[in-house]
């Protein structure tokens, strides 16, 4: 078995080896994937975090050896809560990494050693306050406002509503899978709209039933969600209400209390 790490910003993650194949996800800074087979310009990886499984580019790809991955995956990594910053190391260029990058070994302090590279932080990275988990979950999300909607994004330049989701839980501390059709399935069930917590989960289907999207509950009556971009508008029993259009845009099927049953 062979291993890998991103040492880049963002890696796209494809459902079949090729550069126009859809884009299904993608490998932030720092998160480290299995590599299940290659062939001279692709690897299939199974990403660490959340096992989600796709092609990158070979070139893309950064080995790590197996005592560093296990290293790496035994100790919880520092997840960066900051839209940018910037790192810079003597071996490569300076590379600027997005919110929800991973960073192994750090300790608070400016430099840090991640596998063959030693990374200073131009800027230190914020150190997320001592609080409940559902205010993080409140003050991270609101930092994706007007972040663009894209398939397979999770980052702040291009994120879609279960990136969403799973992004700013994961900056939380809370682990969730990639897809709203998965997350559906974790927690408990809020029998009522108007009885949901801030940092609750709202899940929308379609006409057969099939989740097909996700967004975070903001207090009884609003939810931010990735639709167009990452904004706020007006939930009730139905579902959502765009603010500014006056209708409905999602059918609600359930809300999930997953904070306090993970």
């Amino acid at each position: 078995m062979k291993f890998g790490i991103s040492t880049l910003s963002i890696v796209p993650v494809r459902k079949d080896p090729a550069e126009t194949s859809e884009m299904v996800t993608q490998v932030l800074f720092g998160e480290t994937y299995e590599i299940l087979k290659e062939n001279r310009k692709w690897q299939y990886i199974r990403l660490s975090h959340d096992k989600y499984e796709g092609w990158i580019d070979l070139r893309m790809s950064t080995t790590l050896d197996k005592r560093h991955y296990n290293l790496f995956n035994t100790n919880e990594p520092f997840i960066t809560s900051d839209i940018c910053s910037t790192i810079i190391s003597a071996q490569a260029p300076p590379v600027t990494i997005v919110a929800g990058s991973s960073i192994h070994g750090y300790h608070g302090k400016k430099v840090f050693r991640m596998h063959r590279n030693k990374y200073k932080v131009v800027r230190s990275f914020s150190i997320p306050e001592t609080m409940d988990i559902r205010k993080k979950v409140m003050k991270f999300s609101v930092k994706y406002i007007n972040s663009p909607y894209l398939w397979g994004g999770r980052s702040p330049f291009g994120i879609d509503c279960s990136g969403f989701t799973q992004i700013v839980y994961r900056i939380a501390g809370i682990h969730i899978p990639r897809d709203a059709k998965q997350q559906v399935l974790l927690g408990v069930a809020v029998d009522f709209v108007n009885e949901a917590h801030p940092g609750d989960l709202a899940f929308f289907d379609d006409n057969d039933g099939n989740i097909i999207h996700t967004g975070i509950i903001l207090d009884n009556s609003r939810i931010i969600h990735a639709s167009g971009m990452v904004r706020i508008d007006n939930i009730d029993h139905e579902g959502i209400n765009h603010a500014q259009n006056r209708r409905y845009t999602h059918r609600l099927r359930v809300v999930k209390n997953i904070i306090d049953h993970i």
